[in-house]
């Protein structure tokens, strides 16, 4: 019975990572996306030149 229940564990914390790793995967497209974005929709200085719209 305990070889079962650890192969079954076992098999709800691989499921578990995997769907973390597929979430990770999706946040990092979108913070990809954003921060392309961001070169695209720089917005000007008040002295006309061109700033990052990011602090860092």
């Amino acid at each position: 019975m305990l070889p079962l229940i650890l192969v079954l564990l076992l098999a709800l914390v691989l499921f578990g990572a995997g769907f973390a790793l597929k979430a990770l995967w999706w946040v990092a497209v979108i913070v990809l996306a954003v921060w392309l974005l961001g070169f695209v929709a720089r917005g000007t200085h008040s002295s006309g030149s061109r700033h990052r719209w990011y602090r860092w």
